[in-house]
């Protein structure tokens, strides 16, 4: 074997190796994209970040379409973590946080046309309120009723539990708010949402004895595990990703490492603070 030759295998394994490398790290970075949203409105501003415009949100769904994304539900998502099996390429699910009235009017209407499955997160005592900015108990209904749209708790009212010091009171939002649900709806509540993403151990624990089958939190941080059903990691979706490379690396699988990768850099930036 000439000296060329030799040179030439060997560049080559050093490279075969470290793309192994490469690929390995990725693989162990990757977490299944969980979208956000919150408000679907005509038309929103890219400084509020809880809205997309109608426009933009099917423009986001075509985009999951066209490129062939696996969107599941969130219980099937959550169950195929809970039991470690393998989740295919692609996978995605898409969920709302606070029951705003344009999910039913805008979203809606939207996640019929590409079939996809969502689930919404309600604030229970703000269903129906006089300001006519939430959803009724008819219109929840109806999109049930569809088979595309699944519904969870969001607690009674849309005060963070880590904010409510007594601990009857957290478990009286967690537990009567599923209560309710199943009562208004005829069937099991199993998703449960922090308002606003916060938690602390006793609020999880509380979750888990009032029987969900699972959560979702909003950035948790990259020293949690990316496999807790009771705190899975999501991607806020605001009008931000009306750019659609904006929304290609949100939807990829490591938007939250390069989110939390930045967010603990500029941490240790700042001195730990």
């Amino acid at each position: 074997m000439s000296k060329n030759k030799r040179i030439l295998i060997s560049v080559f394994l050093i490279l075969a190796v470290f793309l192994a490398c490469v690929w390995g790290f990725l693989r162990r970075q990757y977490v299944v994209p969980i979208l956000m949203y919150h408000s679907v409105a005509a038309k929103a501003e890219p400084a509020k970040r809880l809205v997309v415009s109608v426009a933009t949100f099917d423009r986001q769904m075509r985009f999951l379409k066209e490129n062939r994304y696996n969107v599941i539900s969130l219980e099937e998502l959550t169950d195929l973590i809970r039991e470690k099996k393998k989740i295919p390429a692609h996978t995605i699910a898409i969920t709302f946080d606070d029951g705003y009235e344009d999910n039913y009017t805008n979203a809606f209407p939207v996640l019929e046309k590409y079939g996809f499955p969502a689930t919404m997160f309600i604030i229970v005592n703000e269903v129906g309120r006089p300001q006519a900015d939430r959803l009724s108990w008819d219109e929840i209904k109806k999109m049930r009723a569809s088979g595309l749209i699944a519904f969870g708790s969001h607690c009674l009212g849309p005060e963070p539990l880590v904010n409510i010091s007594s601990a009857a009171q957290r478990k009286r939002e967690i537990e009567e708010s599923k209560r309710i649900l199943e009562t208004k709806l005829g069937s099991k509540i199993d998703l449960f949402s922090y308002p606003e993403g916060l938690f602390d151990s006793q609020i999880r624990a509380l979750v888990i004895s009032a029987g969900y089958r699972g959560a979702v939190a909003t950035s948790p941080g990259r020293d949690h595990p990316k496999d807790d059903v009771y705190a899975l990691k999501r991607i806020r979706i605001s009008e931000s990703a009306a750019n659609m490379f904006v929304f290609r690396v949100e939807s990829s699988g490591y938007y939250t490492f390069m989110k939390e990768w930045k967010k603990e850099h500029k941490k240790k930036k700042n001195g730990g603070r």
